[in-house]
């Protein structure tokens, strides 16, 4: 499914879901999550802490089980607080983080991912 804001976006964005690795700038710890929607530009994940705007992050993107992550730099562009439907619920953080530091190949990878899923639509 193509993401809703892909008008407004250089990049197109579709809905994919894959494991990501981030590491923090200036943090030991490693935060396992999800992606909402990927582009060649970058992508939005939901975090349980919020970051600073224009941090720096490691990334590892995990696509298909046997291959080998996408290993880039992000820089966060923009949080939006998400608030919980349930008292029981956590506040979360949908985040947007612009790719920096990735090889052409990497970008390619995820280019050619992308188009596929808009293909596979059409």
């Amino acid at each position: 499914m193509v993401w809703e804001g892909m008008s407004r976006r250089k990049f197109p964005r579709v809905s994919y879901r894959c494991l990501i690795k981030m590491t923090r700038s200036g943090k030991q710890e490693t935060v396992d999550t999800f992606t909402e929607n990927i582009g060649s530009g970058g992508i939005c994940v939901v975090l349980e802490d919020k970051c600073k705007l224009f941090e720096t992050v490691s990334l590892e993107i995990f696509f298909d089980e046997g291959e080998d992550p996408v290993l880039c730099e992000g820089s966060v562009v923009w949080i939006v607080k998400r608030h919980p439907m349930k008292r029981a619920e956590k506040v979360t953080y949908d985040t947007g983080i612009e790719f920096k530091n990735i090889s052409a190949e990497d970008r390619e990878r995820i280019t050619r991912l992308v188009q596929n899923i808009l293909d596979s639509e059409a």
